[in-house]
């Protein structure tokens, strides 16, 4: 869907070439843009693997993110199919950059946390599946970690960054979607 959409020109943006790298050039204010339109979209762009697709997808989902605050909890229902679709795809890139894209949706404002709680059925299966995926190198050095390119890693950061933001019940969800994660916040202490 999104490429079809680039593809006719229907996005309001453009690359604008810098020396420390592209950016996005949006040609409307993205602060009045239509979010119950364009965010979808640029969700189901996640998918994407192919340059310059997957580059304004991106590009686009965190430009939007930055400057949406009020206007992304009531998208969010529309944005879990393409979220699930892009974590179904077992493509390594495709997955880092969804929990990246996961982890800004739920610190872009302060009430997408708690909202995205009832959706946690639908996402976490996913997260659990690729929570252990981490690369052996044996004696070698990773650099993934560095380039945040670790899937098991970024899994352990976006769950915990779901139950930070995710109100009282959010340890409780992942505990029963992923029985083996342990809270960042809650500490048992036997007396």
């Amino acid at each position: 869907m999104f490429r079809t959409y680039y593809s006719r020109g229907d996005f309001p943006i453009a690359m604008e070439f810098k020396s420390v790298g592209n950016k996005i050039s949006w040609k409307e204010d993205i602060k009045t843009l239509n979010y119950q339109y364009y965010l979808p979209i640029f969700f189901d762009g996640l998918r994407e693997t192919e340059y310059p697709y997957k580059f304004f997808a991106s590009k686009g989902i965190h430009d939007l993110l930055e400057n949406g605050k009020d206007k992304i909890v009531p998208v969010l229902p529309h944005l879990i199919l393409p979220i699930k679709n892009a974590l179904s795809t077992r493509n390594p890139e495709v997955i880092c950059e969804t929990l990246k894209v996961l982890q800004h949706l739920v610190t872009s404002s302060s009430m997408v946390g708690e909202a995205l709680v009832p959706y946690y059925k639908q996402i976490l299966p996913h997260l659990n599946m690729y929570k252990d995926l981490n690369k052996n190198t044996g004696d070698a050095i990773d650099y993934s970690q560095m380039k945040r390119e670790n899937i098991g890693d970024l899994v352990q950061e976006t769950l915990q960054i779901l139950e930070r933001h995710g109100g009282e019940d959010a340890c409780i969800y992942i505990k029963y979607m992923i029985p083996t994660y342990e809270s960042c916040i809650l500490r048992y202490t036997v007396n």
